[in-house]
């Protein structure tokens, strides 16, 4: 894949998961994580601006792209954000970095959230991409929520498993949540597919979205108990044209959460920020490193 020009793929085992990682550049370590549907490479565009000042790793998520996933277990417990952040500070180190920062989209920002909170002395500053605690969604619940974001539930429920009805027809269920290949890169856009029509994967997607209801949940709320908050620098990127709004001021729902400095940056852009606004992301995420956002 041209676009990761420099960097190196390679497959690591982090004990409970084996993790497909792109990584390539020099300076601070900088992780990048995707969110659903995505893989690693969403970040084609973003991951080479970066690498110029930064040592950037991006991973599948565990259950996502080529990454493996353990066997089910109560709760959900094996698609929990902690099992992930666990993923993540254990990838850093074999790559030989104590200390990073995370950034993290979507799904992948409560990874981030999560690696920040269970971390604190790894992550020197966190960037959160369209994204809340879950817990915070879950208390909000109105008709305008559950209206937009219906594939929560979809997703989340297991009495009927969503993937029977996935599976059968990948292309009608994605059609219009996948951008195509000229928009998002020809590359890009071809690994997604590739982990769209596994079943495995979207297995793994839908565990993901199933923990984020009850194990994930039951976390924050045990963090808001015990007054936990995120201690390093934290940024929110917000693109203009999604609805991560739809609660109010995410910085607003965001500040009790951490303890110091939290800033936002709009992104003009639609959901998948990294693919439709690259230049915006990487100077945003670069400036907020160097301490001048």
């Amino acid at each position: 894949m041209s676009v990761f020009e420099g960097f190196a793929e390679e497959t690591v085992d982090v004990g409970a998961v084996r993790l497909r990682v792109r990584h390539g550049g020099s300076g601070t370590p900088v992780v990048l994580v995707h969110g659903h549907p995505r893989t690693h490479t969403t970040w084609h565009r973003v991951a080479p601006l970066l690498a110029r000042d930064h040592v950037v790793v991006c991973p599948d998520l565990r259950g996502y792209g080529k990454s493996t996933l353990p066997p089910d277990e109560p709760e959900h417990a094996q698609s929990s954000k902690r099992a992930m952040a666990g993923d993540v500070v254990a990838l850093l180190r074999h790559l030989g970095h104590d200390r990073f920062s995370v950034v993290g989209h979507d799904r992948g920002a409560l990874v981030a959230f999560r690696t920040a909170m269970d971390h604190p002395d790894v992550v020197e500053r966190l960037v959160v991409m369209d994204g809340l605690p879950v817990v915070e969604h879950l208390e909000r619940l109105n008709e305008d929520f559950v209206r937009t974001w219906w594939h929560w539930w979809f997703l989340g429920q297991t009495d009927f498993p969503a993937e029977r009805v996935i599976n059968a027809d990948p292309e009608a269920w994605y059609r219009t949540r996948t951008p195509g290949p000229r928009e998002i890169g020809e590359a890009n856009h071809a690994d997604v597919w590739a982990a769209l029509r596994d079943p495995a994967v979207v297995h793994g997607m839908c565990e993901d979205y199933r923990a984020g209801l009850r194990v994930d949940r039951r976390h924050e709320e045990e963090d808001r108990a015990a007054g936990r908050q995120v201690q390093c620098p934290t940024l929110l990127l917000t693109a203009t044209e999604d609805d991560i709004d739809v609660h109010g001021d995410p910085l607003a729902i965001w500040r009790p959460w951490v303890a110091g400095e939290l800033r936002r940056v709009d992104i003009r852009s639609g959901h998948h920020q990294a693919e439709q606004a690259p230049d915006e992301v990487a100077t945003a995420i670069g400036e907020f490193m160097r301490g001048t956002t």
